[in-house]
């Protein structure tokens, strides 16, 4: 007689020879199993696999409430900010026994609401979002946590009593990249800063101005430009090319540039390559963030690294102590955690 095409608890029970509730609490661990005899667990497993028998992880679920599904919500995919931060989510949750499920908003606000519905109807067990470039809906979000499913925010500080957040000290990287090219007896510095309404934006110039007025340098503010609002976080590569166009035509020399992120210091490497100014001998540059592109580049960029895996496997942490507090009734306080950068000097940059 073939197979049926499922094989469940009870075909597994009458090829064992035992009750189909004993099989149960066995191939489920189930806390009682410690109280079954060693031999009558092997029985059961040598059948269960005789019979190539699969528990039934939705089944399992219904039964424990329990998903074990992660959602993980991300603004843009083809921001190289992101793969890093994905690498550590997805091999911390592995370690977990846990599932994500991905979804990329294509920087699109609805999408994004859409996505969050999507997720909680899907019972996720908890939520992390990369805030790596579009502005979020601070009451969106805050809904969603209401609604007591652990949060997370990866790569933002924000304002929200109910959301967990994980990101780099954007204030003390900043001034470690000035420090750098202070370090290195550069004093006409130009700066292309990133948008206003990102937060990490105005992170970064905090640090810069705390720094140039504790070393004493002058900050011209015709060496410095913005970054122009836009949805796109791949889009600064072409600001930063026309940005640093800008300043080489306004008449202020400057022997170092500082780029808000990496993708604008190599767009800024373009457009001083074909102006036919040196990299480093007649100008340094440096970003911020370190993505793989950043080893790269001709020259390779020095940078500030951010954590970026790091802060993904912080992520997880952090929800999977949120899910076993609530298992366990017992409250888990909310976490802010600021991790460091780090100078990455490579070839871009040097004495002047």
């Amino acid at each position: 007689m073939p197979k049926p095409a499922v094989m469940t608890i009870r075909d597994v029970a009458r090829e064992s020879g035992y009750s189909a509730s004993t099989v149960s609490i066995v191939l489920n661990n189930a806390p009682l199993s410690r109280y079954i005899p060693a031999d009558t667990k092997q029985r059961i497993e040598t059948a269960a696999r005789h019979l190539g028998y699969r528990p039934n992880p939705l089944a399992r679920s219904l039964r424990s409430r329990r998903s074990n599904v992660v959602g993980v919500m991300l603004f843009d995919i083809t921001d190289p900010f992101c793969t890093p931060i994905l690498r550590g989510i997805e091999n911390s949750l592995y370690q977990g026994s846990m599932l994500s499920l991905l979804a990329d908003a294509h920087n699109e606000p609805r999408r994004f609401e859409r996505y969050l519905e999507m997720l909680l109807d899907r019972r996720v067990e908890a939520l992390i979002v990369i805030a790596n470039w579009l502005v979020m809906d601070i009451k969106l979000l805050a809904d969603v946590t209401r609604r007591q499913v652990p949060t997370v925010i990866v790569g933002r500080e924000i304002d929200i009593d109910t959301a967990n957040t994980v990101a780099a000290d954007n204030e003390a990287g900043a001034a470690a990249a000035l420090d750098h090219l202070f370090c290195l007896g550069h004093r006409d510095i130009a700066f292309i800063r990133g948008p206003r309404t990102l937060a990490s934006s105005g992170q970064r110039w905090k640090g810069i101005r705390a720094y140039a007025q504790r070393a004493g340098l002058t900050l011209d503010a015709k060496r410095i430009l913005e970054l122009p609002e836009s949805l796109d976080p791949n889009s600064s590569f072409e600001a930063g090319a026309r940005i640093t166009t800008e300043l080489l035509h306004g008449g202020k020399r400057f022997t170092a540039l500082m780029a808000y992120d990496d993708m604008t210091a190599m767009g800024a490497l373009r457009a001083l390559k074909k102006k036919g100014v040196g990299v480093p001998e007649e100008c340094s540059v440096i970003g911020f963030d370190d993505v793989a592109q950043a080893a790269l580049s001709v020259p390779s960029l020095t940078t500030i690294r951010q954590p970026m895996e790091a802060m993904g496997t912080q992520a997880v942490g952090i929800i999977l102590e949120a899910i076993a507090a609530a298992e366990e009734k017992r409250e888990v306080p909310l976490v802010r955690r600021l991790l460091p950068a780090e100078l990455v000097v490579r070839e871009s940059t040097d004495h002047l």
